[in-house]
């Protein structure tokens, strides 16, 4: 059985988050909805377990909202996946995401553990509300796809 953590309503949406990964059928396609690169079926039934803490955001048995954190658990993490349906983008479901991910984070890890994300066209505003700052000109993200 599930635990309900919170429920946000959003316009007329009523949201239940809950403190687990999607399904990988409702991940990878939220994923495409909201506009986020496609995930191999095969990918993501192999890195979902492997999950360290995810926030999963549903209205009804819809799946909106969702994000994860991903890495060792106490030295490197990331956050990754922040996702929002749509039509229902801009009503704070995203920075409801981010706020449990977040919150997750400062309860759980040391203060020497290294958070990092890859934010996107505006989405740097939202994630510096939680504390997170640009690396440049000291460093800068890369990524290498195989």
């Amino acid at each position: 059985m599930l635990e309900r953590r919170g429920v946000m309503v959003s316009g007329a949406a009523a949201v239940c988050f809950y403190e687990v990964c999607p399904t990988v059928d409702q991940y990878c396609q939220l994923r495409l909805i909201a506009g986020l690169s496609e995930k191999a079926k095969e990918a993501a039934e192999m890195a979902l377990p492997k999950t360290v803490f995810a926030v999963s955001g549903y209205h009804c048995c819809d799946l909106v909202a969702m994000g994860r954190i991903v890495g060792d658990g106490a030295c490197h993490l990331q956050l990754c996946d922040i996702a929002v349906h749509p039509r229902l983008q801009r009503q704070g479901l995203g920075r409801e995401v981010v706020l449990r991910l977040t919150a997750w984070l400062d309860k759980n890890l040391p203060p020497s553990a290294e958070v990092s994300l890859i934010a996107k066209g505006a989405s740097n505003l939202l994630y510096a509300q939680y504390g997170f700052v640009p690396t440049a000109p000291a460093a800068i993200s890369m990524c290498r796809r195989c």
